[in-house]
C-alpha cells in the first residue's frame, strides 16, 4: 500500500464517518426513523464528498472518480448492514467504518486494471 492509497483510506473513511454521525443527528432530530434515513442520506454524501476531495488533492485520476466512488458505496452498504447487526456496542460499528475505505481502494484499483 502506497501513500495515495494510505491518504485516499483516511479520507474516505474519517470524512464518510463524519457525514454519517451528522446525519444521523439531524434525522434524530426528526424522529427514530429519519436516524436511520439521515445516517444513510449523510454516508452517501460522504462517499462523494470524500472521493470528490480525493480527486481535488490528485490522490485519485478523474477518470477513476466513478469506480471509486462506487466501492466506497459498496463499502459503506457493507458497513451499514454491520454496524446495524451490532448495536450493543460501539466497537464493531466504529471499525466497520474501515471498510468504506477499503472499498474506495478496491475500486481505484478495478478501475487502474480497467485503464491499463
Amino acid at each position: 500500500m502506497d501513500l495515495k492509497n494510505l491518504l485516499l483510506f483516511l479520507i474516505v473513511s474519517g470524512l464518510d464517518a463524519g457525514c454519517i454521525l451528522l446525519g444521523s443527528f439531524m434525522g434524530h432530530s426528526i424522529s427514530n426513523v429519519g436516524l436511520f434515513a439521515g445516517a444513510i442520506i449523510g454516508g452517501i454524501v460522504g462517499v462523494a464528498a470524500a472521493v470528490w476531495l480525493a480527486v481535488r488533492l490528485q490522490l485519485l485520476d478523474r477518470a477513476s472518480y466513478g469506480a471509486t466512488f462506487l466501492g466506497g458505496l459498496v463499502g459503506f452498504i457493507l458497513a451499514a448492514v454491520i454496524a446495524v447487526k451490532n448495536l450493543q456496542g460501539p466497537l464493531i460499528p466504529m471499525a466497520s467504518v474501515a471498510l468504506i475505505g477499503l472499498g474506495a481502494i478496491l475500486g481505484k484499483a478495478v478501475s487502474r486494471k480497467h485503464v491499463a
